[in-house]
């Protein structure tokens, strides 16, 4: 049996993943779409863009500042980004950047921000006056310190936390996702080359781009999704990225063992 400050360690070293956002570029509901799974009152149903937060080592990690991001932080008590991670820069998974002032603000500290060359070059492009700052008339801009690694690198040292790069292909650019302990994240994706296949041996929770039903020129379908959990055999999968395709409660009981569609407010205990 446990003692009391045994129970307590093994608390503290849980990591613990919530999901902001399950959502695809669009969100769930679609604007105007009169389809059943955007008209369902099933809050699962109800998708903002895709983002997850993670609590490790005592850090509060963000991957991606989703456009829903401010929202999403309210609604799921986000009290601390001591880092984010970015998977790639396109505008649903970058362009709530500005909330970021927030936690600048309420922790008195600048935050690092990581990514590959595509995301960082993008990053200073579309926000010149976060990355190379001039003079400001208004209100405060985000306090934000840009990292680049390659994605071949072994390992990224964030804050003490070892996070492993997972370079995959997003159309013809490389997106990231991130390896953290025994749980995997891979948002936007068409193809996972075999050197990243190597980093997801032995996972016990993935969580994988599943954008619908039908092919996709720059996403997983449910298909290649399931192809892929068959390949790899992660204890837990859990999917998002997800569309209008997918109602949450039906879809669940076709899945296979172990596959579940991924949910806003979702949160996931892993070791």
């Amino acid at each position: 049996m446990l003692s009391q400050k045994n129970k307590t360690c093994q608390v503290q070293s849980a990591m613990e993943w919530t999901i902001l956002g399950s959502g695809t570029s669009t969100g769930v509901p679609l604007i105007s779409c009169k389809c059943q799974v955007c008209r369902s009152k099933n809050p699962k149903n109800k998708r903002l863009r895709a983002s997850a937060w993670i609590k490790v080592k005592n850090r509060k990690i963000l991957i991606d500042t989703s456009t829903d991001l401010r929202q999403q932080a309210l609604l799921r008590k986000v009290d601390r980004i001591d880092a984010v991670l970015y998977t790639h820069p396109h505008a649903d998974h970058i362009h709530g950047i500005d909330e970021l002032r927030s936690f600048n603000y309420l922790q008195q500290t600048r935050i690092p921000v990581y990514g590959n060359a595509w995301t960082c070059n993008e990053l200073q492009s579309k926000f010149p006056y976060i990355f190379n700052p001039g003079p400001v008339e208004g209100g405060g801009i985000p306090q934000l310190d840009l990292h680049f690694f390659e994605g071949s690198v072994a390992a990224v040292d964030v804050l003490g936390v070892k996070v492993i790069p997972l370079p995959v292909r997003h159309g013809s650019k490389e997106g990231i996702g991130y390896r953290i302990g025994g749980c995997a994240y891979i948002a936007d994706c068409n193809e996972i080359p075999p050197g990243t296949l190597d980093r997801l041996k032995k996972l016990d929770v993935l969580i994988l781009d599943c954008i619908r039903l039908e092919r996709h020129r720059t996403h997983f379908n449910l298909e290649q999704s399931l192809a892929t959990v068959s390949f790899l055999k992660p204890k837990k999968t859990f999917l998002t990225h997800l569309g209008h395709d997918f109602d949450h409660d039906s879809w669940n009981r076709k899945l296979p063992k172990g596959v579940q569609l991924a949910y806003d407010g979702l949160k996931i205990k892993a070791p």
